[in-house]
């Protein structure tokens, strides 16, 4: 996913945050980080408001994408959620937070 998020961007952040989940810590995500030369840093133990924005972002997304769609049957199904959930919450929702923008719009106008 962080390959497919950089090739998407266009470019590869210097550094990433994240929490100390399993994916996070694996020696095959540290590793495809150290051959991008991004610096990895990570969250104190036990400190979810340490990485609060993505708390939040998935605690949205479970309540409002999630929990508003029949239960998956097969990983293919949830995928299909994921995608669309993230393809939702990137170009239509809008939050006054993002001066009443999407992430896209509201990125745009950061990066140009």
């Amino acid at each position: 996913v962080f390959n497919q998020a950089a090739k998407a961007s266009g470019t590869t952040p210097e550094m990433i945050h994240t929490d100390r989940g399993a994916a996070y810590t694996s020696a095959n995500y540290n590793e495809a980080l150290r051959q991008e030369k991004v610096r990895h840093s990570l969250s104190a133990p036990g400190t979810p408001a340490d990485n609060a924005v993505m708390e939040h972002w998935w605690a949205d997304f479970k309540s409002i994408w999630l929990e508003h769609r029949p239960k998956a049957q097969t990983l293919a199904e949830l995928q299909e959620q994921v995608r669309a959930g993230i393809m939702y919450f990137t170009n239509q929702f809008i939050s006054a937070k993002r001066n009443d923008q999407t992430v896209a719009e509201y990125y745009h106008d950061l990066v140009g």
